[in-house]
């Protein structure tokens, strides 16, 4: 075989080797077929080693493609293109820059390298994945040059450089000199500006898409809670379903927020039996976003059974769910929770502390809570971020410790914010502590000097220690400054309609019969008469 072998041409020699690389599937056997060219004094085929690039990148391996590419002493563009492809496709921008960079110092007066249209797509997604508008532009500067007139793949990956170094200003440059646009043009554009939560453009270029993929309805639903138009996500989701597109896991990950902000249960529940159906359950990212929106709907039990038959957890799952058990008071369950997380050996982030800290402020395990927050850097390596000085701030207030509390303030790494400085007014309003809520009102007084509401606190510490003199000139301060509080507001489903309730405001209909049927449930509960007397007449008001 060998004799007979050596005798032909190489072209010959090159074809016998193909359809051996095209069905090499490691690098095992890759290995055997290099041996076998370099033994016939191929190893400076670019053909050949170009093939052998190509089953590098599919199995992954690219420590072997790169010295492949390293031992031909004069590659040319196809081998050029097959390294960067491979780069690219395994998310190592930098190399893949670093060889188009390349590409000069191996051309030859009589074999110049000049970049094709198949190099340009690739080394600008590479520009795109590294966010480097300004090498981009230069490399889209060499298209005009080098590159075709027009070619659809390079003028993509055109739109996603630009898109996503958020110039969409060019982005639209390259749309509108298109000569054709195929369903990935159009979604580059639009999730362009549902990116940056331009959403009135998006949906003018979402409403203009002749075949629009489940890809554009995901970028819309995402791109209007992103920016926390919830009610236009939902109403998306539902034209979706009206047209009979079927959700994917992306699609309800993204949509499934809007119902957790909204408190749209019905809905929420339908993904859920949709999920369930469709076999999406197996998703754990499905899991999570349904755990999540079951929790902020107040449904714990729902959330807790979804969890529990979950196949695999991760910090997400676990964290979402000791944060719910906290903030639906089930605090010794919480921390139960933490410690089977332990026991499962999945490491914690800052919001599963943030869930622990919370638990333990409504349980008032502040001993606990103090042990939890300092095993974040010395057991966890975790650094503790302001929400989590807030956290253990309120913990401390709370329980009535104002000096530990007041001294982890002045100990913060960071400058603290209102906040912070709000919950330690608030604890010393509870524990009359005047001299702490001076001077956290001192730092609230240039935070927010005109919430009237802090002003109120103090005034009403005050009025606990008899002040009263103090409480007049607060008084006279919070009315010179003409402040007002911002009025209450709270969000209801009834019916698939969002209700929003907000405190002083009866300018819409059923505010009568909303406060009669109040009175009935105080009255079927005894609530005493001067709780009676407290309830606002006036303080209804409908969005739907």
């Amino acid at each position: 075989m060998a004799t007979r072998i050596s005798a032909v041409s190489v072209r010959e020699l090159e074809d016998f080797f193909v359809p051996t690389l095209l069905n090499c599937k490691n690098t095992s056997g890759l290995k055997k077929i290099h041996a076998q060219i370099v033994k016939f004094s191929l190893s400076q085929s670019n053909f050949l080693v170009t093939k052998m690039v190509d089953v590098c990148d599919n199995s992954g391996n690219l420590g072997y493609a790169r010295l492949l590419f390293k031992q031909v002493l004069e590659p040319n563009v196809f081998l050029f293109n097959a390294i960067i492809r491979a780069y690219t496709h395994h998310q190592m921008y930098d190399l893949a820059v670093t060889l188009y960079k390349q590409m000069p110092r191996y051309s030859q007066a009589e074999n110049p390298i000049f970049p094709d249209k198949f190099t340009f797509p690739f080394i600008i997604k590479s520009c795109a994945g590294l966010f480097c508008e300004g090498l981009g532009t230069q490399i889209h500067a060499q298209v005009c040059k080098f590159g075709p007139k027009s070619h659809l793949l390079i003028e993509n990956a055109l739109l996603d450089l630009y898109t996503k170094c958020e110039n969409l200003t060019d982005a639209h440059k390259v749309f509108d000199g298109m000569t054709e646009m195929d369903v990935v043009s159009w979604n580059s554009l639009l999730s362009g500006y549902a990116r940056l939560g331009q959403m009135r453009k998006a949906r003018g270029v979402f409403e203009e898409i002749p075949n629009k993929t489940i890809v554009s309805w995901t970028t819309m639903i995402s791109g209007y809670t992103r920016i926390g138009c919830y009610a236009e996500a939902l109403d998306i989701f539902r034209q979706m379903q009206v047209l009979g597109i079927e959700a994917d896991e992306i699609s309800i990950v993204s949509v499934l927020p809007a119902c957790a902000q909204l408190g749209a249960l019905v809905v929420g529940k339908w993904i859920h039996m949709y999920s369930d159906k469709k076999r999406l359950l197996q998703s754990t990212c499905v899991c999570n976003a349904l755990i999540e929106m079951y929790v902020k709907c107040g449904c714990i039990d729902q959330a807790w059974q979804l969890f529990d038959k979950m196949l695999e957890r991760d910090v997400i799952s676990w964290s979402t769910m000791i944060a719910g058990l906290a903030n639906h008071g089930k605090a010794r369950e919480a921390i139960k929770l933490f410690q089977g997380m332990q026991r499962a050996k999945v490491k914690p982030n800052g919001i599963t502390f943030l869930g622990l800290l919370s638990a333990c402020t409504h349980a008032g395990l502040w001993n606990e809570g103090v042990k939890y927050f300092d095993s974040m850097r010395e057991d966890y390596n975790i650094e503790p971020e302001i929400e989590h000085y807030g956290c253990l701030v309120d913990l401390l207030g709370r329980a009535g410790h104002l000096d530990q509390a007041f001294d982890r303030v002045k100990k913060m790494p960071m400058k603290p914010e209102s906040k912070i400085w709000g919950s330690l007014l608030s604890s010393c309003r509870t524990h009359c502590n005047l001299e702490i809520a001076i001077t956290a009102m001192e730092h609230l007084s240039v935070l927010e000097p005109d919430d009237a509401g802090n002003y109120v606190l103090l005034s009403n510490i005050y009025a606990d220690l008899g002040k009263w003199e103090d409480v007049s000139r607060m008084r006279k301060l919070i009315r010179s400054k003409s402040m007002k509080r911002t009025p209450g507001c709270s969000l209801t489903e009834v019916n698939n309609v969002v209700m929003e309730f907000v405190s002083g405001d009866d300018s819409k209909p059923f505010a009568k019969d909303i406060f009669s049927m109040l009175e009935l449930l105080v009255l079927q509960h005894n609530i005493p008469d001067d709780k009676i007397e407290a309830i606002p007449e006036d303080c209804s008001h409908f969005v739907c």
